[in-house]
């Protein structure tokens, strides 16, 4: 049974510029399964130092973060982790007696569940996106073997950088760009003002083999809902918050959940 809120109950967050519900779902309902004296807050922020501030002053336990946030939180900590120094982005912080440390758990969910899905190292690719998220991804496509890929971000600097990081090419647009894997690491889709838009066209959604989107609200996106309609193999941000939310949990308590109780709280957390 979970304690009672008290002086000494330990309190992880969220850091986002559009703050949603799974994380704080997720946790809070494991919490309560493994009679843990936790609670978990979603947050927002202008003021992006003052908040990394306040982890450090109040001993807040870990923070998880996500756009806009990955990597302009590095200056803000005290060392990282390889997983988010590999990539220079950051979506989990840990808090160690006032020392702040920065892992990215995207990267392993990532490679996760591209292993699980049976998808080739060989498979050509086209990413749509270039932020902290995107880094991620790329990471996991390079290092699982990933060779042929395509960058689209209409931000030519970011969308350059990215691309020459892991050795990739760029373009601005989707344009008549296809490959068997389509992934979308963009706002496109997500609820809010982006809900209805597409985020590949529907000649390369047909083409495809493989649609892999990391929007986690809705679960079903405009692209994922065409993708199953062409009858397309899909992975999920729905699975990507699940695993990489997973992680921070293990990372925060030290404690491990069975499979169980991970399906128990997933399922609440998408309810």
């Amino acid at each position: 049974m979970k304690p009672a809120i008290s002086r000494d109950t330990l309190l992880c967050m969220s850091l986002a510029a559009r703050p949603g519900t799974f994380g704080t779902r997720f946790h809070n309902r494991l919490y309560e399964l493994l009679g843990l004296d936790y609670v978990y807050k979603a947050f927002t922020t202008q003021d992006l130092p003052g908040a990394i501030g306040g982890i450090r002053a109040l001993g807040i336990r870990g923070c998880a973060i996500s756009m806009p946030f990955k990597e302009a939180v590095i200056p803000l900590l005290d060392g990282l982790a390889g997983s988010a120094a590999a990539i220079d982005s950051v979506n989990t912080i840990v808090n160690e007696a006032g020392t702040l440390t920065g892992y990215n758990t995207d990267y392993s969910a990532v490679r996760a569940l591209l292993d699980s899905g049976d998808v080739d190292p060989g498979t050509a690719f086209v990413l749509r996106g270039s932020g902290g998220m995107a880094k991620a991804v790329a990471a996991g496509l390079r290092d699982r073997g990933h060779r042929h890929g395509t960058i689209v971000a209409r931000d030519e600097g970011r969308g350059r950088a990215l691309a020459d990081s892991y050795g990739f090419a760029w373009q601005a647009e989707p344009g008549d760009l296809t490959a068997p894997l389509l992934i979308n690491v963009t706002p496109l889709g997500m609820a809010g003002a982006d809900a209805e838009a597409l985020a590949f066209p529907p000649a390369a959604i047909e083409a495809c083999a493989i649609a892999f989107d990391v929007v986690a609200l809705p679960a079903e996106t405009p692209f994922l809902r065409a993708a199953a309609a062409a009858g397309k193999q899909r992975i999920t941000g729905a699975e990507v918050a699940m695993l990489q939310a997973l992680e921070q949990f293990v990372l925060y308590t030290g404690v491990t959940p069975s499979d169980e109780q991970v399906a128990i709280a997933a399922d609440f957390a998408r309810g």
